[in-house]
């Protein structure tokens, strides 16, 4: 099994990508504490720490994680929001928004993997004039790493949502990953498939498990059943009345617009798409995002937003993949994961580049 660290964690996202492909996952970093708990509980085995990684010298990171030149893989989404052209820093790993950045490069130098992969938002390609993925790509082909990149959707991958990120593929040598060997999925995974079989729950508002006694209808409601078929992290909570009111005008498939206009405390015309968005069950949820009682999207049917595991099914959490913090800290780590089944699309791609990779070291 090929060794995994996660820098910037979050609650694991990625990594569960990575243990669905078959991967171990050694440990994880992350300076939010309610993200490190719910990756350790949902990781056994693995080491998962919470702290800044800008105070973790070579002495600390060999004393949490032990000696780690046997790891093959680092994955993570460091930011990068300090590359400029316009910098006013004489050097760039002077910037503070950099400092992270090169912490993650420094892990790497440590660790001298096969393989990287960094995630981040798509607006890094061409921030700029892409002067941040020039960088990147600098970074790392300095260091004898090929770099590719891609934006990808995570409704390409049995995701049931519309989510756009951009992922950097770092490989050790000459040959650059090849984002069409991803796997798409012939048949779009929608909405109703995600959370349809929860529909008959509403009125459970309490912490308590659920047991789901029917089988599951399709391969994706397969996937998303653990052993003994319960359902954790589904409180059904409603938003003030004056938010239902606003809801009930909305189709599915609708959003704000459909909100008759004497409810709304003052006449604007600019709120994005996504606001007061009630999910279309036939299709892919729109982007999930960290919010709370601020969210934008709604459930297909009722007049309140998704629950947190309504919220991981469209993230495609399997649900034995549990959330232990309080109601917003599970709201948060589940809108800022990468989709797990992303995640497996680009791990499953990755292992044979990794083995040869690994025959070429052995020549």
């Amino acid at each position: 099994m090929y060794k995994v660290v996660d820098l910037f964690c979050g609650c694991g996202g990625l990594s569960e990508g990575f243990k669905l492909s078959g991967y171990q996952i050694v440990g994880g970093v992350d300076f939010n504490q309610p993200a490190i708990d719910t990756f350790n509980l949902n990781f056994k085995g693995a080491t998962g720490y919470c702290g800044d990684l800008s105070e973790m010298d070579k002495e600390k990171i060999t004393e949490v994680f032990g000696d780690i030149t046997d790891i093959d893989i680092i994955i993570g989404g460091p930011p990068c929001q300090g590359f400029s052209s316009a910098n006013r820093w004489q050097n760039e790993q002077d910037d503070p928004r950099n400092r992270l950045f090169f912490e993650f490069v420094k892990f790497v130098d440590m660790a001298n993997p096969k393989a990287i992969v960094i995630e981040n938002v798509q607006g890094i390609i061409t921030r700029n004039n892409g002067y941040a993925k020039k960088r990147i790509y600098e970074i790392f082909e300095s260091r004898g790493y090929s770099v590719n990149h891609c934006i990808l959707n995570a409704a390409d991958y049995g995701v049931p949502q519309y989510r756009k990120r951009n992922f950097f593929v770092i490989l050790k040598g000459s040959r650059k990953f090849d984002f069409n060997k991803l796997k798409k999925v012939d048949k779009p995974v929608t909405v109703e498939e995600a959370i349809g079989e929860l529909y008959n729950f509403e009125s459970h508002n309490s912490n308590a498990p659920l047991f789901l006694d029917n089988a599951p209808l399709t391969p994706y409601q397969k996937y998303l059943r653990n052993k003994n078929d319960t359902i954790l992290n589904h409180e059904v909570k409603y938003p003030a009345e004056k938010v239902q009111e606003r809801i009930s005008h909305v189709p599915q498939g609708g959003n704000w617009r459909d909100v008759p206009a004497e409810l709304w405390p003052s006449n604007r015309q600019n709120r994005h798409s996504s606001a007061y968005k009630r999910l279309d069950p036939s299709d892919r949820s729109c982007t999930i995002d960290t919010g709370n009682a601020h969210s934008n999207y709604f459930h297909p049917l009722y007049n309140r937003i998704p629950t947190p595991r309504e919220a991981a099914r469209l993230q495609s959490f399997p649900d034995d993949f549990v959330f232990n913090s309080n109601r917003g800290n599970n709201y948060r780590q589940i809108g800022n994961a990468v989709p797990p089944l992303l995640a497996k699309a680009i791990a499953d791609a990755l292992k044979p580049e990794i083995k040869k990779i690994e025959e070429d070291i052995n020549e």
